[in-house]
């Protein structure tokens, strides 16, 4: 953009409407002017204007026919692309543990209760333009615990970074997993009929429970049990199942459960997807893809494809993808949706992928996802398009907060790693100090 052009948008008077006072509270608007919008809320910006108040969008739009609000802190951003800050649907960040080796299914176990907010993880996922988090516990149960939808602000304990639901409750949804992972020793499955039987078995009684605290008379309520009442919490539809599958055959049985039970899923990683695009669809299932670029792994995993995402799209599947760090490091998750795109899914898709439709399968598209007013002021400024493998994050924001600055060393260092960058005590930093990580 010119400099002519934005110094006279900068001093246009009269203000537009949107153009008010400070808040009571004396915080002062922040205007990011002249950068290029990618919202995912419609078409591409150009020469935008995104204003934050309160932490929240105030105003998203073209520059040109919208002056900057009174008393705004300026942010020349001309050149740069904003992009709705990147939410990663499964994720292992923050040293989580899940279940442990007693049983397969653990639905009483909170990931929320084993999270480190100041592991260099965080940091790193912030450096990647990471905002919102889901916070899964490992795939070796069959059912391993609730997850905690997180958010990536600057904070010391977790209280301070876990979103929650309307009631006060901390989000999230409910880790199961079949396939190789969860088969072991006795009292573990070794087959796949048995993890389904084992699964089918937990649910049976899920709905017990929750039938026999549905009784008017006291005498006959059920003793509390906390994994029957988390299960049904998904039963009901409060808490969302994702789902560790691979194998088609795998992915066919979660959608047999699914349909036995009524629960509401995510399908995660499904490397053979591609193989039953149909029949996910038919059962209006979303998917979370993991892409990496390079083989290896698992034996169930060998029929993974890039062009998986397509497939499932064409086919009329929500589509999202996540990095399942530390198998992608969060400050990669952009080049899955580029892998996704270079192997045809549309540009549009492929972005919604690290953002928008990732939002949808938490539930929080209303929150997060997109730039549109009302919705939190999360977002990340590149210093190119978001699917070129030359750009990078230079900023992330996390509800107004700058979170991550590429200019400063601190931050640098967890971007592009160094001496002291993984440790989750000290980092060395410039001048050679230690210091405690804050």
């Amino acid at each position: 953009m010119q400099t002519a052009l934005l110094a006279a948008v900068l001093l246009a008077v009269p203000l537009h409407a949107l153009a008010q006072e400070r808040a009571q509270d004396g915080a002062a608007p922040q205007a990011f002017v002249g950068a290029r919008l990618v919202t995912l809320a419609g078409a591409e910006i150009e020469n935008g204007i995104l204003v934050v108040r309160d932490g929240v969008i105030a105003y998203v739009g073209p520059l040109e026919r919208t002056p900057v609000p009174a008393g705004a802190v300026i942010h020349d951003v001309s050149g740069r692309t904003i992009l709705p800050g990147l939410v990663d649907t499964h994720s292992h960040i923050g040293a989580v543990d899940g279940g442990d080796r007693s049983q397969p299914l653990q639905p009483e176990v909170r990931v929320l209760d084993s999270i480190d907010v100041l592991d260099p993880s965080l940091a790193r996922a912030r450096a990647g333009g990471i905002t919102t988090v889901n916070v899964m516990p490992g795939s070796g149960h069959l059912l391993s615990g609730q997850t905690a939808y997180i958010k990536l602000r600057k904070g010391h304990t977790i209280e301070e970074l876990a979103m929650r639901n309307p009631d006060g409750t901390p989000a999230g949804g409910i880790k199961m997993a079949n396939g190789t992972n969860s088969r072991r020793d006795p009292p573990f499955p070794g087959t796949r009929a048995k993890s389904a039987a084992l699964v089918r078995e937990k649910y049976v009684a899920a709905q017990e429970y929750a039938r026999k605290l549905a009784d008017p008379d006291p005498k006959k309520q059920p003793e509390r049990d906390l994994g029957l009442e988390a299960l049904g919490e998904v039963l009901s539809g409060k808490r969302m199942v994702h789902h560790h599958t691979h194998r088609h055959d795998d992915i066919l049985t979660v959608l047999r459960l699914r349909e036995e039970f009524g629960f509401r899923v995510v399908l995660h990683h499904v490397s053979d997807a591609w193989k039953v695009a149909d029949e996910i669809a038919a059962a209006k299932v979303p998917c979370s893809l993991i892409v990496i670029d390079s083989p290896g792994g698992k034996l169930e995993a060998r029929d993974m494809r890039w062009e998986s995402a397509r497939v499932l799209s064409e086919a009329g599947v929500d589509v999202c993808f996540h990095t399942d760090d530390p198998i992608t490091d969060s400050r990669l998750f952009l080049r899955s949706a580029a892998l996704a795109a270079r192997a045809g899914l549309a540009r549009d898709k492929a972005l919604a992928g690290v953002t928008l439709a990732g939002a949808r399968m938490l539930d929080l598209a209303t929150r997060v996802g997109s730039l549109e007013v009302g919705k939190d002021a999360d977002f990340v400024i590149l210093d190119g398009d978001p699917l070129s493998v030359y750009a990078h994050v230079l900023e992330t924001w996390v509800e107004g907060q700058k979170v991550f600055d590429l200019n400063d060393p601190r931050d640098r260092l967890f971007a592009v790693g160094g001496v002291g960058a993984g440790s989750p005590r000290a980092l060395s930093c410039c001048e050679g100090e230690e210091e405690e990580v804050r």
